[in-house]
């Protein structure tokens, strides 16, 4: 491979690798030999005689100043002195010292660390036994430090607090993405909402919001040199973002070691842009299924028809100020063009493309003609691009490869399963995986579109998938299981930078958030932390179901609606609720 422009740390698989190779080092037992868990699971935990002590009322924490590191030492020393957490089980430890634990004291190795995507995110922790009174974190990072105190505040609880003492912890991830994408077009969610998920991301040691802001229902980013887009493509009412809301989500993500990742979807799912710019908008408000017409002769896959028309010079000039603003708001080296479900149908009703076409051209050079215009332009403001598979695996409409240098191309996978994400490995690209089979959270939930026969099946008829394209309804175990380099070699699952769980808001908007992504989104964020499978290669969710009942309730308690997975009866009754009794 050539070297890339964008920072990546050692690949993930080495640290797998070193975790295979030192297993004399690392004590991993099941959920009932540890009175008190950590989510996501560390690589290595070492607790051999579980004890604890009490957290002085003074307890303080010391680290290099760092502007965000600093904020969230604040954070977790206030959070620390007045969780008071309840466990739904009171642990069993032993309590051999009166003397409190008075302090955490961190060192990092590299402050001036930027957070970006590689950036390490490794720490050791070690809490002493009786009688010591100073905890010491190590990190490599200050995003590193960040995972640790997330670690160090699961270790504490009840009223007056104890932590958890004589342990060590040694924790780095096997991948460096593990994210959350949220679609703010289709319905609207307000900062406090998106900021909500940012800190459950990072409660769950998860390290990307990947922010879906644009596509055919709204356009609600306020892009200061092209302010008629979101004047009339917003749904109104003050349902935009600011440059001013814009920086309060990154400056809070940089605050909680979260990168803010955004996406303008482009030359597809563009139907917003109409509202402002109709001639650069092919099939604009056009019906999305004609009366008659095969499923392949559709105008768009969904309501809200409208692609940009590369044929256009109008749209690269409405286009570059688009994309010039939308980076200057958001320091993330990534930025998601989109380039997912061009429709070939709605290409073809413009009369310009249809000139194209008579002429010898063809859809995927159209395709071509966009990306050859847009794709530069990014990379020329210092950017990683991102698309959807689709780009390159649709069947229809799809650029050669050599429009994509791999030096500067991310391609993220969300169609079958890990097929495609073989395809893309072998084409040399990274990859970031949100496999619509295991990843998406608005799964199962039926369909939006009205006048729909398929909900008029007579008694005992077969309900097929219930109108959800992506039916079932994705377990947080489905996701949990999910090994997303199934099939890969190692060389191969090099290419795999990560995942992101993602929820698209056709039937979602506020009210459901926190339900639709917590805790589904903790399982992935345990699997790609610390891996799906135990010390003998088995997976392990049998005994992540106990821990993930007890984070779940402590989410809850930090103000994160997290939707229950069991009846409490069960943790409480250990074994009962299992298919077999010995797990």
């Amino acid at each position: 491979m050539k070297s890339h422009t964008f920072h990546f740390s050692p690949v993930v698989y080495i640290l797998f690798i070193l975790f295979l190779s030192n297993r004399n080092y690392i004590d991993i037992i099941s959920a009932a030999g540890y009175p008190i868990n950590v989510w996501p699971k560390p690589t290595t935990f070492e607790w051999t005689h579980p004890e604890s002590v009490p957290l002085a009322p003074s307890f303080t924490i010391t680290s290099p100043y760092h502007k965000y590191l600093t904020a969230a030492v604040n954070r977790y020393v206030r959070q620390i002195l007045k969780e008071h957490h309840t466990p739904l089980i009171t642990p069993s430890v032993d309590s051999p010292s009166t003397f409190p634990l008075k302090s955490l004291r961190i060192s990092v190795t590299d402050i001036s660390a930027p957070l970006t995507h590689g950036v390490s995110e490794s720490y050791n922790l070690t809490v002493p036994g009786a009688g010591g009174v100073t905890a010491v974190m190590t990190a490599a990072t200050p995003w590193a430090a960040m995972r640790g105190l997330e670690t160090f505040s699961q270790l504490v609880w009840g009223n007056p607090g104890r932590v958890g003492s004589g342990l060590f912890i040694s924790d780095a991830p096997l991948f460096g993405h593990r994210g959350v994408l949220l679609d703010t077009s289709r319905n609207f969610f307000s900062v406090d909402d998106i900021m909500r998920l940012i800190k459950g991301l990072s409660m769950n040691k998860m390290n990307v919001f990947h922010w879906h802001i644009t596509d055919s229902h709204s356009f609600p980013i306020v892009v200061p040199s092209e302010p008629m887009l979101s004047e009339k493509g917003s749904y109104g009412g003050g349902m935009v973002y600011t440059p001013e809301d814009v920086k309060r989500v990154v400056e809070f993500g940089f605050e909680h070691g979260v990168r803010v990742l955004p996406e303008i979807d482009m030359p597809g799912h563009t139907g917003s842009w109409a509202e402002a710019y109709p001639e650069i908008v092919a099939c604009a408000k056009m019906f999305w299924w004609p009366a008659g017409s095969e499923w392949a002769d559709r105008l768009a896959s969904e309501p809200g028809a409208g692609q940009l028309n590369p044929l256009n010079p109008k749209t690269y000039e409405v286009l570059k100020n688009v994309i010039r603003d939308v980076i200057a708001m958001f320091p993330e080296p990534f930025f998601h063009a989109g380039a997912d479900e061009v429709i070939p149908g709605c290409w073809k009703v413009d009369k310009t493309i249809q000139t194209f076409l008579a002429n010898n051209g063809t859809l995927s050079q159209v395709l071509e003609i966009f990306i050859n215009t847009t794709y530069p332009y990014i990379v020329s403001q210092n950017r990683t691009v991102v698309y959807w598979e689709d780009v390159m695996l649709d069947d229809t409409i799809k650029v050669d490869p050599t429009f994509l240098p791999k030096e500067t191309t991310i391609l993220q996978t969300w169609n079958n399963g890990p097929n495609n994400t073989k395809r893309i490995v072998n084409a040399g690209y990274w990859t970031i995986v949100s496999s619509s089979d295991f990843y998406y959270l608005d799964c199962g939930h039926g369909g939006f579109v009205g006048n729909d026969s398929q909900y008029a099946q007579k008694p005992g008829t077969d309900q097929g998938k219930g109108g959800s394209w992506c039916a079932p309804f994705k377990t947080w175990q489905t996701i949990y299981n999910y090994d997303i380099t199934y099939g890969l070699s190692k060389e191969q699952a090099k290419l795999v930078l990560g995942g992101e769980v993602a929820l698209w808001t056709e039937q979602a908007d506020a009210t459901v958030l926190d339900s639709r992504v917590w805790p589904r989104a903790s399982a992935m964020a345990e699997a790609l932390w610390s891996g799906n499978v135990d010390e003998s290669g088995m997976k392990r969710y049998a005994e992540a179901t106990d821990r993930l009942i007890e984070w779940r309730q402590r989410m809850v308690n930090r103000g994160i609606g997290a939707e229950a997975i069991q009846p409490l009866w069960c943790i409480r009754n250990p074994t009962m609720c299992n298919t077999v009794q010995d797990v």
